[in-house]
């Protein structure tokens, strides 16, 4: 194992015996190293402040300054502090290692040396001095690139300045365009998304449902034999009697039917969320379609039923609905639910906002978060009222609640788009109105107004 001799590192040995000192310093200059050596610390020190080596190698014991002091001298001294200190010594005494790593040396050499492990510590060390060179050396580039850069960067913000004063007067048209590209695309990718979950569950599901049916009749048949078997053989033999005690045939035959009764809840509960998906999305409704509005909200509480339920950190929601009589509206009933989940959702998030808001002792303790869905017509007129008692909107934010990118939510919670489409949706599409009104500490209205 030798070292390349175009790339020769200088390694300074440090040790009071010349036989020492002749072996070390013939060993490492056949190995390819270029060796200074000195049989003092003191006369080394003197040539430090000439020249430094890639590595010094002291021996500890040596008369007038030993090995320790030399070291400390050396770690104080800016020339030859970031050099790697390796102690040679035959003291095996745990103590004296730990003073010498705490004093700055990075390594330990037993006498008598072995040549291997001379070479591998000297070549691992040497290594590790050349990449903290390289890092420092990098670092010095990367600050000079750091400043260079927020030069640049402080000419950018310059032109970023002047550009944002030329474009103020076509942001304005460029938020409406994206309002309407977005609101488009999100409906349609939101209907094709729920239409095939809707219809990839039906089938399965179906088929569930109707073998419950089978394995329910199948279940009393194997009961009636059952209880044939106990009747005309009360005294089984001892292995079936095992085996009946083994499996809890008495529990088993109680537990079994309240099983396939929740198998029957379970399936009908996916029957129906499958129902409400379709009818939520309406992707075949290509144009204006007379509904039950309705059904677009049960769809729409159907989907948001996780975020409405109890929590370990949240104490549910309850929703009271309050629903009038009117004919059916002709509307689009796809765009109309992306109405009410905006805004039930948007009524979620106060509601939860405001809960993280109380004290921990008394979070649940006097308030239960609340939404009222209200309908009911008026002079020709569909009113959906949705209504929540969470911390209410300042009457600032009231004037901007319908503008598009403007949210109160914190950076990535809200793209600041959803009452903004909102709006579109009821007053243009449906030539409705969307209102907001709001009291701070008790809660905020959203009515839609559709004529019939």
């Amino acid at each position: 194992m030798t070292i390349d001799a175009s790339k020769k590192s200088i390694i300074l040995v440090i040790d009071d015996s010349p036989t020492n000192l002749e072996v070390l310093c013939n060993f490492l200059d056949e190995s390819g190293f270029e060796v200074w050596s000195s049989l003092s610390g003191e006369k080394a020190l003197q040539r430090l402040k000439i020249a430094q080596p890639d590595l010094i190698l002291l021996d500890v014991v040596m008369p007038g300054k030993d090995g320790f002091e030399i070291c400390r001298s050396l770690k104080k001294n800016s020339l030859t502090q970031d050099i790697p200190v390796i102690f040679m010594t035959a003291l095996a005494n745990t103590t004296d290692k730990i003073k010498g790593l705490k004093l700055g040396a990075v390594d330990y050499i037993t006498k008598p040396f072995q040549a291997e492990e001379v070479l591998v510590r000297l070549e691992l060390h040497l290594r590790l001095r050349n990449l903290t060179k390289a890092l420092a050396t990098k670092n010095e580039q990367l600050k000079v690139e750091i400043k260079e850069r927020q030069a640049v960067e402080t000419t950018l913000r310059e032109l970023q300045q002047d550009l944002e004063q030329r474009v103020e007067a076509r942001t304005a048209e460029l938020k409406e365009a994206q309002v309407w590209l977005v609101q488009s695309e999100k409906i349609a990718s939101l209907g094709q998304l729920v239409a095939g979950i809707a219809h990839e569950v039906n089938n399965p599901v179906n088929f569930i449902v109707g073998n419950l049916g089978h394995i329910d009749r199948y279940f009393e048949d194997l009961i009636d034999l059952l209880n044939l078997y106990q009747k005309y053989l009360p005294e089984p033999p001892t292995e079936v009697i095992d085996k009946i005690e083994q499996i809890e045939l008495k529990e088993l035959l109680s537990d079994l039917p309240k099983v396939l009764n929740s198998m029957h809840i379970g399936a009908s509960r996916i029957l129906d969320l499958s129902s409400s998906l379709r009818n939520f999305s309406r992707l075949d409704d290509a144009g204006k379609k007379v509904v039950n509005i309705h059904e677009g909200i049960e769809s729409t509480l159907l989907i948001l039923g996780h975020r409405l339920k109890a929590r370990p950190d949240f104490p549910g929601i309850k929703v009271i609905k309050e629903y009038g009589e009117f004919p059916l509206v002709e509307c689009y009933p796809g765009q109309l639910n992306q109405v009410f989940m905006n805004l039930i959702a948007n009524a979620i998030d106060a509601l939860e906002d405001k809960i993280r808001s109380q004290n921990i002792d008394d979070k649940y303790a006097n308030y239960q978060p609340m939404i009222q869905i209200k309908t009911e017509v008026i002079k020709r007129q569909v009113l959906i009222h949705i209504i929540d008692n969470g911390p209410g909107i300042s009457e600032e934010f009231q004037q901007q609640v319908f503008a598009p990118f403007f949210t109160t939510k914190p950076p990535g919670k809200g793209t600041g788009l959803g009452l903004s489409i909102s709006q579109k949706i009821v007053v243009i599409n449906h030539s409705g109105q969307l209102t907001c009104s709001s009291v701070i500490g008790q809660g905020t209205e959203f009515v839609i107004k559709i004529p019939i």
